[in-house]
């Protein structure tokens, strides 16, 4: 495995303060110092787009960073204030040893309240789509729209736990064991939380190709009060390998 590759395996994987008026960064140019202290843990990320937009929060996949968001991050960045994360023990955050994808729910809150933003659309993929679904249950106000890129929360399965790749990684191997575990064991907690989400959300499911039962998907988008599945045939990676029609399809159900 390649150093930052990924592990989908949860599904089983404020402008002017960051830069000033007229400001543009490029997603994906991570460690220019643009960062947050949540609890004693830094997150790190990056921001894209016209101060003043309405901010796009982006939540990556497990072993990834908020520079995976790439292949649609501009697009987004034409209509949005994009902040691109990289959770705790990914990239340039802070690597705590001690993870769950409750603790970063949590770090993506804190992460809201100290950059000042308020109701947001919040995108998560794999992992990120998991914490999504707990950031939307836990404080409905904040998210504006909601929308999950082919994971339903966890549910009960046996997988085991990968052999560390040699060298070195972009993210904390630590992470893997504890992610694991908690997919392993599932969380119907989360599963009976989806009901109690209020923002319109947009499910986009990576069809038969996927790793994902995609009827995992159809069951999530049952609970959700308001929730359109969309199955974009191509795999888990919907938004890296069909970066268009990802974004297409997203642009579409935001003005429908």
């Amino acid at each position: 495995m390649r150093a930052g590759a990924s592990y989908h395996l949860c599904g089983l994987g404020a402008c002017e303060a960051a830069g000033g008026a007229g400001s543009r960064y490029i997603v994906g140019v991570m460690g220019a110092g643009r960062g947050v202290t949540t609890g004693e843990t830094r997150l790190a990320y990056d921001v894209s787009g016209k101060p003043g937009a309405p901010p796009m929060v982006l939540l990556h996949a497990l072993g990834e960073r908020g520079a995976n968001w790439a292949p649609v991050a501009d697009q987004f960045a034409e209509r949005f204030c994009v902040f691109a994360i990289d959770f705790r023990g990914h990239g340039n955050s802070d690597w705590p040893g001690t993870y769950s994808f409750q603790l970063m729910r949590d770090d993506v809150l804190d992460l809201l309240d100290q950059l000042g933003l308020g109701k947001v659309t919040l995108v998560g993929h794999s992992m990120g789509g998991a914490v999504a679904y707990l950031v939307a249950m836990q404080q409905p106000d904040r998210v504006e729209r909601l929308i999950v890129e082919d994971v339903p929360p966890p549910f009960p399965r046996e997988r085991a736990i990968p052999e560390r790749p040699a060298g070195s990684l972009e993210f904390d191997w630590a992470v893997v064991p504890a992610i694991i575990g908690q997919v392993n064991q599932g969380d119907q907690e989360a599963w009976d939380g989806l009901r109690v989400i209020t923002a319109p959300t947009l499910l986009i499911g990576g069809g038969p190709q996927s790793h994902i039962p995609q009827d995992k998907l159809a069951a999530v988008a049952a609970r959700i009060p308001a929730c359109t599945l969309v199955t974009i045939p191509v795999g888990h990676n919907v938004h890296e390998a069909c970066p268009e029609e990802f974004a297409s399809v997203v642009f579409t159900w935001l003005q429908a």
